[in-house]
């Protein structure tokens, strides 16, 4: 399984996530879960569960499914960790 993200990334979190997620909010990738290891992750579905991290230091787990690269949506470009979105 390929990883769409990378460790530092950043992402904005879909439109179409919940609400919970913050849809819109630019995060950080800071965890990558390739393996589905343990109950709370195997409620995700199938494909990479990342963890974010917002700019106010909370964080979240999302599936893949619910990011865009930054640089899709007008940003600096994903990855590049100097962005102050």
């Amino acid at each position: 399984m390929k990883s769409k993200f990378y460790y530092d990334d950043i992402v904005r979190v879909s439109k179409s996530a919940p609400l919970e997620l913050r849809p819109g909010a630019i995060a950080w990738v800071v965890g990558i879960f390739f393996d589905r290891i343990g109950d709370y992750i195997k409620k995700f579905p199938e494909g990479i569960v990342y963890t974010i991290e917002y700019d106010d230091g909370n964080s979240n787990e999302i599936h893949e499914d619910y990011l865009d690269a930054y640089d899709k949506c007008g940003g600096p470009g994903e990855g590049s960790g100097s962005a102050t979105p």
